[in-house]
């Protein structure tokens, strides 16, 4: 009987752990892959939604084009996760499993910050970008105030790259001189692993008039007021509001038990948890990295082949390294790198390569390749 694989999730680190598992194996292994949606987006396409540089469909991958030898999509919601029984509940049925694999990512909060829903201005999801997409072109010109409700969030660069895009997109339209931007991040610098990035970004905030308010979340908003209060106690106005929320794992996640201070613990060796047979990969995770998609995919490959050694009864491959990059958007055409190391040494550290044309193509070649390797396109 082939050995079978529930993938929970289909992310960075669920789609490579289900592409590995099936160069390993081909048709002798039996892998499900589960998603809420019917398509996958990058985390960075978000950004070209929201200033309207491609159109929501083009961005989208259909996970129908998930065509890989051992393989099966289906499109349902977890409702239950069982650990111990290596079972699942969705709302279609039940799946069971010799090996699962949870990598349902992180869920966005907004009851955690107070206002935060009824001003209903994120753009870290798809449908939260789109609506803004359309809201942007009716500003007219005020305060400007992208803010981080919470940390960990995804892709932490994401919230300095969409202050400096807004600039972009303020300019092209012809009203940026009456407008003024501000960034609120919990960071006492935007990338406090890499000083060169972090030194870079406010360098260039300087040079567009783009305020850097750092060290504290934005923990409320007043919709009436048209303020933000960060931790601090520091009052933010805004006519124009784009938000981080706070993240946290999903509710089914945590019923799991395998959760500490609020995501699954895994041991950086092979992404297992504390269950027999369970391995945790991504934003879900708390495994000393930053939540991103580069970082998922890492842990992916790790991950698969831990279970293939398993499934083989082999030793176990070496550790998850913790090494990744991120690419960040400067504006108009130019795109950085920060290379990260953050398992190796005794704390994290990051290089820095400066803006340039030929980081942006190199980004572009970044996704097309995961595109083609996971969707054959």
């Amino acid at each position: 009987m082939s050995p079978r694989v529930l993938i929970l999730g289909a992310g960075f680190g669920g789609l490579e752990v289900a592409t590995v598992l099936s160069e390993e194996f081909g048709e002798d292994i039996e892998i499900t892959l589960i998603d809420s949606s019917d398509t996958f987006v990058f985390g960075f396409a978000k950004l070209d939604v929201l200033f309207g540089k491609k159109e929501p469909e083009a961005v989208k991958f259909p996970y129908a084009d998930v065509a890989k030898p051992g393989v099966r999509y289906v499109r349902e919601t977890i409702a239950s996760i069982d650990p111990e029984r290596l079972e699942v509940t969705t709302d279609a049925g039940r799946h069971s499993a010799d090996h699962l694999v949870i990598a349902l990512g992180a869920d966005y909060d907004f009851d955690a910050t107070p206002g935060l829903a009824e001003v209903d201005s994120e753009f870290y999801s798809v449908a939260g970008a789109e609506r803004l997409a359309k809201v942007l072109p009716e500003f007219e010109g005020g305060r400007a105030l992208v803010g981080v409700c919470g940390a960990p969030f995804k892709c932490p660069p994401a919230p300095s790259e969409c202050a400096l895009m807004l600039h972009d997109y303020l300019v092209e339209r012809g009203i940026r001189d009456q407008s003024s931007i501000s960034v609120a991040i919990p960071f006492e610098t935007p990338v406090p692993p890499s000083p060169g990035t972090s030194e870079a970004l406010l360098e260039a905030f300087a040079e567009r008039d783009i305020d850097y308010v750092g060290g504290s979340p934005v923990v409320s908003l007043d919709p009436d007021r048209r303020v933000a209060v960060n931790g601090a106690g520091r009052e933010l106005p805004f006519d124009l509001f784009l938000g981080v929320p706070k993240h946290r794992a999903p509710d089914v996640v945590i019923e799991t038990g395998l959760t500490v201070d609020g995501y699954i613990s895994v041991k950086p060796s092979d992404l297992k948890t504390s269950a027999a047979n369970v391995w945790a990969v991504g934003d879900v995770t708390t495994v000393g990295v930053p939540k991103a998609g580069v970082f998922s995919e890492g842990a992916g490959r790790v991950a698969a082949r831990s279970i293939a050694a398993e499934i083989r009864g082999e030793p176990a491959p070496g550790p998850y390294d913790g090494l990744g990059s991120c690419y960040i958007e400067f504006g108009f055409g130019n795109v950085a790198r920060v290379d990260v190391d953050f398992l190796s040494g005794p704390k994290p550290t990051g290089t820095f390569q400066a803006p340039s044309e030929t980081l942006a193509a190199e980004k572009a070649e970044f996704g097309s390749t995961r595109a083609s390797r996971w969707f054959g396109r």
